[in-house]
């Protein structure tokens, strides 16, 4: 069977000394469109359009730094320990969604003390925002060649020349488009919400389904960390199971609570 071969430059424009990836051109589309929807929402809200340069600074530096912490910490921390200065090589790789998110989530918080609004609100519309950054983010992943799948011999299978000559699953795509699907989710639960709906429900599902997938889609990926556990799951599994569980119980919960 004729497999595709994926063997791309990850370098998608080089001039001179300037090197410019397109896992960079990705993350910058991600960071990007989120800027373009967000304003679209605060207008849409009427909302001071003046304070999304500052919010997006916030989540810039939350996204990022948790990431790359999430990296280091969950991943391979032994490393990371042993050559404390490899904690800020990020040019070298290395971000993890799990440490992002958590990023996300604390540079929130801080902002959201600033301003005249509530957690909640913002939360809801930033994991908006977010479903669509991770399916960029994973598109440049695949453009990497890195995070593959597992070897396969279904007829959708890629090799990633870059890697080895094994046919494997492009689980970097399947999450991709997985993100993509629950972006228009949730955009329509947006478009559709009542104006006294429950504040938090769309940032509840955005965990729910964000983290399900990538849960399920972690038996065909490849292993990331450089450990092993005695539970047999892998550790972004382990690392998705409590963002699930705190989705669901923010959805269950009101089915419990008499009126």
């Amino acid at each position: 069977m004729d497999y595709f071969i994926w063997n791309i430059d990850p370098i998608a424009i080089s001039v001179g000394f300037v090197k410019i990836r397109w896992y960079g051109l990705m993350f910058a589309s991600a960071f990007i469109s989120g800027y373009l929807l967000m304003t679209w929402i605060y207008k849409r809200e009427g909302k001071d359009i003046a304070e999304l340069d500052s919010l997006l600074n916030y989540i810039a530096v939350g996204t990022i730094v948790g990431a790359r912490l999430g990296h280091c910490l969950f991943y391979n921390p032994a490393y990371y320990f042993s050559h404390p200065i490899k904690f800020f090589a990020i040019w070298e790789g290395g971000l993890a969604s799990h440490g992002g998110l958590l990023g996300i989530l604390i540079a929130l918080y801080l902002y959201q003390r600033k301003v005249n609004e509530s957690y909640l609100w913002f939360l809801d519309r930033v994991s908006i925002v977010s479903a669509l950054g991770a399916s960029f983010i994973r598109t440049g992943n695949f453009f990497n060649s890195e995070i593959v799948g597992n070897a396969t011999t279904l007829p959708w299978a890629v090799i990633f020349q870059r890697v080895d000559f094994l046919p494997r699953h492009p689980v970097q795509l399947y999450e991709a488009i997985s993100y993509l699907c629950f972006f228009i989710l949730l955009l329509i639960m947006y478009l559709k919400k009542d104006r006294n709906s429950r504040e938090g429900v769309f940032f509840a599902t955005f965990l729910v389904t964000v983290f399900t997938a990538r849960f399920f889609l972690e038996f065909v990926k490849t292993k990331q960390a450089a450990y092993d556990n005695i539970l047999g799951l892998s550790t972004g599994q382990l690392l998705s199971i409590p963002f699930i569980l705190a989705g669901l119980v923010y959805l269950v919960l009101p089915l419990f609570k008499k009126n």
